[in-house]
């Protein structure tokens, strides 16, 4: 769907709106709306920079992937039937039997509490998509507000804007947005066509380096959370034992002592590892990955096969040439750009300006992200039907 059947864009989000979105307590509605409003901040910036995809045509499809994680999309199922062990089916894994004769599948699974680790992925994105829209969205809005309303370039209109940007580098710093938020409006008036594609990415790599960068802790967070600790699971276990059932915690006390493992060890430790694995592999699924409208999903952990545009396949500007020679360990292809892992800053940089460059000028990114009937359920507080 274009942008030109969208009812919400007839005025473009305010500083107010995103301190709204930001206040919202419940993480699911936050998320649709924080998603939208990355969407209608994109397209405002297009009609008043040019053509391009900005951070903000970017940050509409993160967004929209992190909200499968916040809202968790029935992983702890997905969990038990990889499993094959849950309340429904499954065996008990080896030496369950014998470490619990009571306790039925049903009470095993949840004294494993399955949803645990999908529960702190989901709110450490839910904390890093907040973090990032609260201080990026917002001074996307100033901008639009206070440099791009009118047509002509205001050197003071922009000097103010960015005087109230906190000097230094991230995560407290801004020097990275103030030099951003100049790259737009040196775009804005460019008339050759390279140069003015160059600058665009120049400015979304720059906002790309502060998001990620104060994104740290909440990424790393998102990737820990499969790490189960054993003695947990171990205490839940053994208080599904009845109270009178003495002679088998003497006995585990017993083997410890003598450095041997019990048999509830042992089945604690089949789960965990079984457990912990999927979990892992679950997370980083959603993690390590981004879809992109026309059914364009992108694993993060891969190089990507597109082109460069041609207007970016040669850097003349050096100041681009320079941030590339820093970020891009394999300069001028996006050869090797996979990410080994998404917890490493460098690592998950190198794929994200690849992706910025590759896909800077692919207009479906400007698609909407949801439908018009599920944007106004949004615009009421409500949480649409529908896939999201």
């Amino acid at each position: 769907m274009s942008e030109q059947h969208h009812p919400s864009l007839v005025r473009p989000p305010t500083v107010a709106d995103v301190d709204r979105i930001a206040a919202l307590r419940d993480p699911v509605i936050r998320n649709l709306q924080i998603t939208q409003c990355y969407f209608e901040l994109s397209i405002a910036l297009r009609q008043a920079i040019g053509p391009g995809a900005n951070w903000c045509t970017f940050a509409t499809w993160a967004s929209k992937q992190a909200g499968q994680t916040i809202r968790k999309e029935d992983l702890a199922r997905t969990l038990e039937a990889k499993l094959t062990y849950g309340p429904a089916a499954a065996p008990l894994p080896p030496g369950g039997e014998a470490a619990h004769p009571q306790a039925q599948p049903a009470e095993i699974w949840q004294a494993l509490d399955p949803t645990a680790p999908f529960t702190r992925a989901s709110e450490a994105v839910a904390r890093g998509n907040l973090k990032v829209f609260a201080e990026i969205a917002r001074e996307f809005a100033r901008f639009l507000a206070g440099y791009l309303h009118g047509d002509v370039h205001d050197a003071q209109a922009l000097e103010d804007f960015c005087a109230a940007l906190r000097l230094g580098d991230p995560p407290e710093g801004q020097h990275y947005l103030r030099r951003a938020f100049s790259h737009y409006a040196l775009a804005r008036h460019e008339t050759n066509a390279s140069r003015r594609a160059q600058w665009m990415l120049l400015a979304n790599i720059e906002i790309g380096f502060h998001e990620q960068t104060r994104l740290q802790p909440e990424i790393v967070a998102a990737m820990e959370a499969p790490v189960i600790d054993p003695r947990q699971v171990r205490d839940r276990l053994t208080a599904l034992l009845p109270v009178g059932d003495r002679l088998h915690r003497l006995r585990r006390f017993w083997e410890r002592l003598r450095g041997r493992p019990s048999p509830t060890d042992q089945a604690v430790e089949w789960l965990v590892v079984a457990m912990r694995e999927e979990a892992r592999f679950l997370i980083s699924d959603q993690l390590m990955a981004i879809e992109l409208p026309q059914e364009t999903r992108l694993r993060l952990g891969r190089d990507l096969r597109a082109a460069y545009p041609p207007s970016l396949q040669q850097i003349t500007e050096p100041e681009l040439r320079d941030l590339l020679t820093r970020l891009d360990p394999t300069p001028d292809s996006p050869l090797a750009s996979g990410a080994a892992d998404w917890g490493n800053l460098a690592d998950r940089l190198h794929f994200i300006v690849e992706l910025f460059r590759c896909y800077q000028e692919w207009t479906p990114l400007f698609a909407a992200p949801f439908t018009p009937e599920q944007a106004a359920f949004l615009k009421a507080g409500r949480l649409p039907r529908g896939r999201l």
